[in-house]
């Protein structure tokens, strides 16, 4: 099993910046792709980056230019960067991670984090 955390988030003005983390632990595994989902209320869970990994990233078309997801595959880290935010970018932030394990697969989802942006 793996487990993944996120952290970062919270309560910021627009134009203002966050920086969400992601932390995977638990028995062996190996790390293929991570990525950042959101869910707003009464909206469906959507892809907001992933990152593979030799770290080609993907951002969806309304987060293009103001974040960046970035990993660290010593420490088992995700994080997701977040600058010019927006009142729309209020959501909960989820880490996904597709997950091999001994020649398994699996994918893995955080619990979440809010992310509140006031206008």
């Amino acid at each position: 099993q793996v487990q993944l955390v996120e952290s970062g988030g919270g309560l910021v003005q627009a134009g203002g910046s966050l920086r969400l983390s992601c932390a995977a632990s638990g028995s062996t595994f190996r790390i293929n792709l991570m990525a950042w989902y959101r869910q707003a209320p009464e909206k469906q869970r959507e892809l907001v980056a992933s990152i593979s990994t030799g770290g080609a990233a993907n951002y969806a078309d309304s987060v293009k230019g103001r974040f960046t997801v970035s990993r660290d595959d010593d420490e088992n880290k995700a994080y997701l960067q977040m600058n010019n935010l927006r009142p729309e970018d209020t959501a909960d932030y989820y880490c996904y991670a597709h997950v091999s394990i001994f020649g398994n697969y699996g994918n893995y989802w955080g619990k979440g984090t809010l992310v509140t942006v006031s206008s």
